[in-house]
C-alpha cells in the first residue's frame, strides 16, 4: 500500500501540518510513504521531508503553480497519483488544501473523508476518526474504494524526524485550459510578530471573560512574557474582538502547545476539542463550575484582569 502525503510550502519550507502528517503516516506502517511537493522553485524544499518519514518526495515545479491556487494543484496532484499508484492520499487541512483536495476526489471519482483527528490500520484496511455531533462523539469512518483520501484537521499530528533521506524525483503534469484561467491578483499577508499558534510551544487564550476587544491585551502581554502566541475562541472572533486566525476549536484551529493559559473561556466542547492535547492546561475564570475546570491541569478561581497581570510582573521580575 502507498501513502501519499501531500506537503505544501511556506517562504520556501515544509510547512508543520504536512510534516506532522508524514510522520503519521511513516508511523502506521503497511507499505510506502511519499510526499509531494507542488510550487515553483520547491525542490530544495522537498528534499528535507526525508527526515520525517518519506521514502519518496515528488516534485513538480511549474509556474503554474507559482500562485496559491486550488485548481492547478488538482491537476498536478492527478498526474503524481498516477505517477505512485498511490492507494491513500493524506492532506493535513488548510484553505487551499481544502479545495484541492475536494477537487481531486471529483476527478479521480474517489472517495473524501474529512476533519478526521487520527488514522490507523484495522486489519490491513485504512480507519479515520472523526468528530460528529458537534464533537461530542468520535466515529470511525472508512472507503470503498481506491484511492482513498483524507482530509486531516490541522495540527493533528506532530511532526517527529526519523532521520532518513528521501529520493526526489520530479514529475511533469500538463495543466487544463480551465485550470489556469484564474488569476492572482494580489495576496495580503497580516504583519504579526512573534509563533504562530501552531508552532508556539506556549499559548495564552482568551474568551468572553475579557469583557471586549481591549481586553486581550492582558492577554498579548503574558504571552509576550511567555514567550508565546495568543489564541481566541470562536464567540470572540464572531463578535470581532480578535482576527480568525487565532481561534482554536472545533472550527479553528488545533493546537497542542507545552502550556495552554486559558483567560476567561468557559470550555465549551467545541473549544476543548481544539486544545485537548496541550501538555499542560492552566485555566483562569471567576465562575467555579466553569466546565474547563473538569479537564485543566490546574484551576483559580478569581478576576482574571488581577491575576494575569500580575503573573506577567512576576514573570518580567524573574526574568
Amino acid at each position: 500500500m502507498t501513502t501519499l502525503v501531500y506537503l505544501e510550502t511556506h517562504d520556501g519550507e515544509l510547512t508543520n501540518g504536512g510534516l506532522g502528517l508524514l510522520s503519521k503516516a511513516a508511523s502506521l506502517g503497511g507499505g510506502d510513504v511519499a510526499g509531494v511537493v507542488l510550487g515553483s522553485g520547491v525542490r530544495d524544499a522537498a528534499a528535507s521531508a526525508g527526515a520525517f518519514g518519506a521514502s519518496t518526495v515528488y516534485v513538480v515545479e511549474d509556474e503554474a503553480l507559482a500562485a496559491p491556487l486550488p485548481q492547478p494543484r488538482v491537476d498536478a496532484l492527478e498526474a503524481v497519483v498516477k505517477e505512485s499508484g498511490a492507494e491513500n492520499v493524506f492532506l493535513p487541512a488548510s484553505v487551499l488544501a481544502a479545495d484541492v483536495a475536494a477537487g481531486l476526489a471529483a476527478r479521480l471519482d474517489a472517495g473524501l473523508n474529512w476533519d478526521l483527528t487520527d488514522l490507523r490500520l484495522e486489519d490491513g484496511e485504512l480507519v479515520g476518526l472523526r468528530p460528529a455531533l458537534g464533537d461530542t462523539v468520535l466515529v470511525d469512518v472508512g472507503w470503498t474504494s481506491t484511492p482513498r483520501l483524507a482530509l486531516v484537521r490541522s495540527g493533528t499530528f506532530d511532526p517527529v524526524e526519523s532521520g532518513g533521506t528521501a529520493e526526489v524525483k520530479e514529475v511533469a503534469a500538463s495543466f487544463q485550459e480551465f485550470s489556469t484561467q484564474a488569476r492572482l491578483v494580489d495576496h495580503l499577508q497580516e504583519e504579526s510578530s512573534g509563533p504562530s499558534i501552531e508552532d508556539a510551544d506556549v499559548i495564552v487564550a482568551g474568551g468572553r471573560g475579557l469583557g471586549g476587544p481591549d481586553g486581550f491585551s492582558i492577554c498579548e502581554e503574558l504571552a509576550a512574557a511567555l514567550g508565546g502566541a495568543v489564541a481566541a475562541t470562536r464567540a470572540v472572533v464572531d463578535a470581532g474582538w480578535y482576527p480568525y486566525a487565532a481561534q482554536v476549536g472545533q472550527t479553528g484551529k488545533t493546537v497542542s502547545p507545552r502550556l495552554y493559559i486559558a483567560l476567561g473561556i468557559s470550555g465549551a466542547i467545541q473549544h476543548k476539542v481544539g486544545m485537548q492535547g496541550s501538555g499542560t492546561i492552566v485555566a483562569v475564570n471567576k465562575d467555579p463550575n466553569a466546565p474547563i475546570f473538569d479537564f485543566a491541569d490546574l484551576g483559580v478561581v478569581g478576576d482574571l484582569t488581577q491575576i494575569a497581570p500580575k503573573l506577567t510582573e512576576l514573570l518580567r521580575a524573574r526574568k
